[in-house]
């Protein structure tokens, strides 16, 4: 078993950002602590100066300590200091004290979520937000042409002199079989010659018949071989009738009674253990993911993608009917995982994905049960090191039926899942992350 020495821990930038702000914290409770009781600052108004004294100055502590030791080196100037390092650190605490005060906090709270929770979420992201600024503004140096010269040069490789001709001629006979094996197992990964589409359907008769027809439509004009599986999730009314009549009809689409608990998670999970295709896209039920993005994604994934991601949200996306407060509270949720893990996509949240088989063999055991599966697949896929590329979608309300999503009953479990996965990121060291060749992507050339 490997071991972490404290040296080794305290050589990464995370650690270091969090234990420096974890001594300004410290600095400002003393501080205060002092002021107060041993300068006598107790009456209201005198409390407030102290708290406010306190507050800039383990500001400024904080800012010199990242400086020095977090972000070292960069532009020392007085006045670049002064006059734009200090201002924009004080603007990115700022955000976050802002985002977790009047964003994060109020709606934790509507959403029933503990406090204790919810303030453990709030100080992560405010430092999340703190961190990313301060990386990226505050004291990120400019990459000089001699830095850049000395990277190129440190990757060179040089061999003895009078050897280069015979080791590089070995070198590359070598390479050049490994590389000729490699490619032919990867072009038989990249093809996806099954496309199986998975459906959970709790209480659709209302729009489970629209949907299929319209997706299974699609595709066979595409000419693409496919297999729709629908799970009835222990519905109440007449869908496993209609989807006994489909099934009859088109021996294409089969559907099998969800044998786990009732919930979203469950019914997509028994379709993930029982879909036939080469790669697996989850639809819901309610028509709301268009069928011509099924096969947006089916081109993608032949291209190489080990996971196709939509996003709603970006050139070309659309949603047409949200409704505004899932809106705002969808964006919000996103904008949160966003920053925790570093990611330029904006879309987690939406179920409608695509994912090649060994994806979810590699991203298995699952282990939510309700909607958190739609943070969990694409998040561990990310995270354990799969590729994925992103598509604009369109997104339509349900014209029939339920939602079943009930933001308030599913606020804590996103939260936990988010959470899950951070931790299996920072402290896992790579043990889930994917340790076969990885797919090869294609070029458009």
């Amino acid at each position: 078993m490997t071991k972490i020495s404290l040296k080794e821990i305290f050589q990464k930038q995370v650690i270091k950002f969090i234990f420096g702000g974890g001594v300004a914290a410290a600095f400002n409770i003393l501080l205060i602590f002092v002021i107060i009781e041993w300068l006598g600052f107790n009456t209201p108004l005198l409390r407030n100066i102290a708290n406010t004294v306190a507050i800039e100055l383990s500001l400024l502590l904080s800012f010199f300590i990242y400086r020095i030791w977090v972000w070292p080196g960069g532009n020392w100037a007085i006045k670049a200091v002064l006059c734009k390092q200090i201002p924009l650190y004080h603007i990115a605490a700022g955000a976050a004290v802002i985002t977790r005060i009047g964003i994060v906090f109020p709606l934790l709270d509507w959403l029933g979520v503990n406090y204790g929770i919810n303030t453990l979420v709030g100080v992560l992201l405010s430092a999340a937000i703190n961190y990313v600024i301060s990386d990226r503004l505050v004291f990120k140096a400019p990459a000089t042409s001699v830095d850049k010269m000395s990277k190129t040069d440190s990757l060179a490789i040089y061999h003895p002199e009078g050897l280069a001709p015979s080791c590089e001629n070995k070198h590359n006979y070598y390479s050049s079989k490994a590389s000729c094996r490699v490619s032919q197992q990867l072009k038989k990964m990249v093809k996806i010659d099954l496309l199986s589409i998975v459906i959970p359907a709790h209480n659709e008769e209302g729009g489970i018949a629209n949907t299929i027809q319209a997706i299974s439509l699609f595709l066979e004009e595409q000419e693409i071989d496919y297999e729709i599986l629908v799970v009835n999730d222990n519905s109440r009314d007449r869908t496993e009738i209609i989807l006994q009549d489909i099934s009859n009809q088109n021996n294409k689409v089969r559907y099998l009674n969800n044998y786990y608990p009732n919930g979203f998670g469950f019914a997509v999970r028994c379709g993930l253990e029982n879909f036939q295709g080469d790669a697996v896209v989850i639809v819901m039920a309610d028509s709301s993911d268009a069928p011509e993005d099924i096969v947006n994604y089916y081109y993608k994934l032949q291209e190489g993608y080990e996971c196709v991601f939509g996003s709603r949200f970006i050139r070309g996306g659309k949603v047409i009917e949200y409704p505004t407060h899932k809106l705002i509270v969808n964006r919000l949720a996103n904008l949160f995982v966003q920053i925790l893990f570093g990611l330029k996509y904006n879309d987690t949240t939406n179920a409608f994905k695509a994912y090649r088989r060994e994806v979810i063999e590699g991203i298995c055991p699952l282990i939510s049960h309700h909607f958190n599966l739609t943070v969990e697949m694409p998040l561990k896929a990310i995270v354990r090191g799969y590729s994925y590329t992103t598509v604009p979608i369109t997104w339509r309300n349900r014209q029939t039926g339920i939602s079943k999503l009930k933001i308030k009953e599913m606020g804590s479990r996103y939260l936990f899942i988010v959470l899950y996965l951070f931790l299996e990121k920072i402290l896992s060291r790579g043990d889930y992350v994917r340790k076969q060749p990885q797919v090869m992507v294609q070029s458009k050339t």
